[in-house]
């Protein structure tokens, strides 16, 4: 493992052989945090530790100190202040974390599905960071083999503490070989900055540019799909919720029980879970009367699509209807 700090503009642009915008080259999603399908800011819950938060990064907090305070959430650059001239980003990542006891212990994470992603290569991990406090952090890589497979392969390296003003930094990894290894199901490459121990004084992080490629140099930061779409439907290979609320053309095959099918935005990792936020709000419309919804269902999810069971007051057995959810209200998730 190695660490280099890159500073400026013209680091950025000119290391390696890479141009600027290579589709596929980094292997995380999201890594500009452009992406926030689930919202925007968010305080954590000890009673709802390890999720997801802006589209593809799980954060998590240990105790033994409070989590009160702890925020994480999407900042906006001012026009022309984001790290990198000529990639002026909308967004970055802030973790605001409070005043905590020694021990405490802060991780913000992305896996990448499949272990054999650059399995045996050299690989190179890097990011832009500012951090308002005097708080050491560390890099964590993980080769997990998923559920029935080897046992997960760890590597770490001491970022110590990041500076007060946005810089680059960078760190080389020779990742293990997969000869005589076993892979199981839900397999992935995970990269991770965390922190052992916590400051008198609360600070933020903010983070922005994640990107993990192929090689010792980290070369100019791309997305991992070059496009605002496609980083839209890499994220929703693993999360949707639909933006703006969905209407569904449906039939009431009881008196109560109204189904409609949902066709997903792009085939998801593995069939998903739905999460109800709630019903309140949606809809369902025939024979010219409006029904609330009293209860929403996933009914025979695929990767390409689900039923949506939605239960309301009596209606005509048979009758065509249509159906509107609400923003938000309904999600489905495939994640690692």
């Amino acid at each position: 493992m190695s660490r280099a700090q890159l500073t400026s503009t013209v680091e950025q642009n000119s290391a390696g052989a890479a141009p600027f915008s290579v589709a596929g080259k980094n292997k995380i999603i999201n890594g500009d945090f452009g992406i926030w399908q689930r919202g925007t800011s968010f305080s954590y819950s000890t009673s709802a530790p390890d999720q997801y938060y802006a589209d593809r990064f799980k954060f998590n907090w240990y105790g033994p100190g409070s989590s009160s305070n702890l925020v994480i959430s999407q900042q906006a650059f001012t026009a022309g202040s984001a790290p990198v001239a000529g990639y002026e980003a909308p967004y970055f990542l802030r973790l605001a974390l409070p005043v905590s006891s020694s021990g405490t212990y802060y991780e913000l994470y992305q896996r990448i599905e499949d272990v054999r992603t650059l399995a045996g290569q050299t690989v190179t991990f890097s990011f832009w960071a500012r951090n308002s406090g005097s708080q050491g952090f560390s890099i964590e890589v993980q080769q997990n083999f998923g559920s029935g497979g080897s046992s997960t392969v760890y590597q770490y390296a001491t970022a110590g503490a990041f500076s007060s003003g946005w810089a680059r930094y960078s760190y080389t990894f020779t990742l293990g070989s997969l000869s005589g290894l076993t892979i199981g199901t839900g397999s992935f490459l995970q990269f991770k900055i965390y922190s052992g121990s916590a400051t008198a004084s609360a600070f933020n992080l903010d983070l922005w540019g994640w990107q993990v490629e192929r090689g010792s140099v980290a070369t100019p930061f791309t997305t991992a799909s070059n496009t605002l779409q496609g980083e839209l439907a890499l994220c929703q290979r693993y999360y949707y919720t639909p933006t703006g609320g969905i209407g569904i053309l449906a039939s009431y095959y009881g008196t109560t029980s109204c189904y409609g099918y949902i066709n997903l935005p792009v085939f998801m990792r593995t069939t998903p879970t739905i999460t109800v936020a709630s019903q309140t709000g949606a809809t369902v419309f025939s024979a010219g009367t409006s029904r609330a919804a009293t209860a929403i269902a996933s009914d025979t999810p695929t990767v390409s699509g689900v039923g949506l069971a939605i239960t309301t007051s009596s209606a005509t057995a048979g009758n065509v209807a249509s159906a509107v959810v609400n923003n938000g209200a309904v999600s489905w998730s495939a994640e690692l």
